[in-house]
């Protein structure tokens, strides 16, 4: 395990800070940027763009560009190798996610100083993905488990910082947080495809300002 850059406790800092990390799956080449800074002004500063996403690494570069210099920071999720992990990171990936846990990946991740966030479900797949080097563990699917799934693996492992995803809503975030994940990842729930479709930003920034608001309420519960 490589110990943490100043850079990666940086950035670790401004996904725990946003509080939920957008999934922008099947993200199109032309929404793409409106979509990023709709969220990011409702307060959603965390946005993860999927591999299987055709085209995904110049979607990656276009955010990036539009968004420099703010506190937005970018990554990449469905990753499910290591030469993925490498192609993100030199596109400019700020983070990578998986739906599973790779060793290869949060290796490739620490070598480079990208905060890298694999998927478990297990106690025993948490803390084996933490002692790998992983900088946060993605409970994935988190709607399988629920909110108590969660509270039950941050019992005996307190010290491993977790981001349930999957099945994440406006109506148990708050019961995320309070189980004790330091952030929520939401894809569909956060980003309405019909609202993008119709040009209707707005409402994606409302929404990400309703999932902020739950957010940051749990936290000063």
């Amino acid at each position: 395990m490589t110990a943490p850059t100043l850079d990666t406790q940086e950035t670790i800092g401004k996904i725990v800070d946003s509080g939920v990390v957008a999934v922008l799956r099947g993200a199109g080449a032309d929404t793409v940027v409106d979509t990023a800074e709709a969220l990011a002004e409702g307060g959603v500063t965390a946005i993860e763009l999927t591999a299987d996403t055709p085209g995904v690494m110049d979607m990656l570069d276009d955010v990036t560009d539009a968004l420099a210099g703010s506190d937005v920071v970018v990554g990449v999720g469905t990753v499910l190798d290591e030469a993925t992990a490498r192609s993100a990171i030199l596109a400019g990936a700020e983070f990578v996610v998986q739906p599973t846990f790779s060793e290869e990946v949060v290796r490739v991740c620490n070598r480079y100083g990208v905060p890298v966030a694999p998927g478990v479900f297990t106690p025993t797949e948490a803390i084996d993905a933490y002692e790998a080097g992983a900088d946060f563990v993605k409970v994935f699917p988190a709607k399988t488990g629920g909110p108590e799934h969660v509270s039950a693996i941050k019992g005996p492992l307190g010290q491993v910082p977790i981001m349930p995803t999957g099945g994440v809503d406006l109506d148990n975030a708050a019961d995320f947080i309070d189980a004790g994940a330091v952030c929520v990842g939401a894809g569909s729930a956060l980003v309405d495809d019909e609202a993008v479709q119709a040009g209707d930003f707005e409402a994606v920034t409302e929404r990400a300002r309703e999932f902020s608001q739950v957010v940051a309420d749990a936290r000063d519960e």
